[in-house]
């Protein structure tokens, strides 16, 4: 019988056979449960001590639960991690490497809770502490002293900024707590006042108001004064003081210094007069005989002094206590202290 004629499709088909299945996907193999502390401890304590009953002695657990805790821990990793004989155990070579591990573990949630314990006791670890420019000389070692004598276990770490660079790095979370002149009016953060200082004017030693007591605001319309560049919050408070008295924009002006003892310098120079806080007065004009010092009749202008935290701060009641160890210690200046109420 003649047979019926394969097309070339067909016979190519019938050459290849039938069409295998695909390739079933990989699986990835189920990744070990995570070890439990007590389970990593037990391993710990049999890798230093190579026997169960000493190990179950050291850490306190009894014999049976130390063994089942290297059991099921071998059990969740998949790894046999000792070679147990009737007369010693032994580490695998996957436990020698492994115990290292755990030990490391270990230590690290040691510290973590001596870190934790440390946070919950007051006036311990690190305080980073913003100062601006025109306080820190002044008010930083009466800080000092405070934290040296009464907080010997705190880490003080002092940052000097200007007043915009500090409420970020508050804000940022890079600082825990400012010192600086207030009112801020930002935001989320909260105010815990220690003092008002009086501005004083210092003046050339042979200037018509050196000397006096009794000087009126009005007489900062019309002087030569000298303030610091732009960002201190001193020149913005100077600023406002001759604002109230109503000096006229034009009126000399000069902003030619970056900190105060520069600003002194230039005064004692026969270049102008400028504002002092009283705190700084002491440090400031003690250097020269050419300065002399003049007193503002009452209300005299002034600036308040405070620290600063975020609102709600965890450590908010410390910081209220220092606070009000600090007024304390500021008292012996010449400021008037503002309690807290």
């Amino acid at each position: 019988m003649a047979s019926s004629p394969i097309s070339k499709g067909q016979r190519h088909g019938a050459d290849r056979g039938p069409a295998p299945w695909p390739a079933p996907a990989k699986v990835p193999p189920a990744r070990p449960r995570q070890p439990s502390l007590a389970q990593l401890r037990a391993f710990a304590a049999v890798a230093e001590h190579l026997h169960f009953r000493d190990a179950a002695t050291a850490i306190g657990m009894s014999q049976p639960a130390l063994s089942g805790a290297v059991s099921t821990l071998e059990e969740s990793l998949g790894i046999q991690l000792l070679e147990r004989t009737t007369r010693k155990v032994l580490l695998s070579p996957a436990g020698e490497r492994l115990a290292v591990r755990a030990r490391t573990v270990l230590d690290a949630v040691g510290d973590f809770m001596e870190e934790a314990d440390a946070a919950r006791a007051p006036f311990t670890g690190v305080l980073r502490l913003g100062v601006i420019p025109t306080v820190a000389p002044y008010l930083l070692p009466v800080v000092l002293r405070l934290v040296h004598d009464s907080y010997p276990d705190l880490d003080l770490q002092v940052h000097e900024e200007q007043t915009a660079s500090l409420l970020d790095g508050l804000s940022q979370g890079r600082l825990d707590l400012l010192l600086l002149a207030v009112p801020l009016g930002a935001p989320g953060v909260s105010e815990l006042p220690l003092f008002d200082e009086d501005f004083v004017l210092v003046t050339p030693s042979d200037h018509w108001l050196a000397g006096r007591g009794d000087i009126p605001r009005e007489a900062l319309r019309d002087l030569d004064l000298l303030l610091l560049d732009e960002g201190h919050c001193l020149r913005d408070q100077a600023l406002e003081v001759c604002h109230e008295v109503g000096r006229a924009t034009g009126a000399p002006m000069t902003t030619s210094a970056a900190g105060l003892s520069t600003l002194v310098q230039l005064v004692g120079g026969g270049l102008g007069v400028t504002l002092l806080p009283r705190t700084a007065l002491r440090v400031e004009t003690g250097r020269s005989d050419r300065l002399a010092t003049g007193y503002f009749a009452d209300p005299a202008p002034s600036r308040r002094v405070a620290l600063a935290m975020r609102s709600g701060a965890a450590r908010q009641g410390e910081f209220e206590e220092f606070a009000a160890a600090l007024r304390g210690e500021l008292s012996r200046l010449p400021v008037r202290i503002v309690e807290e109420g």
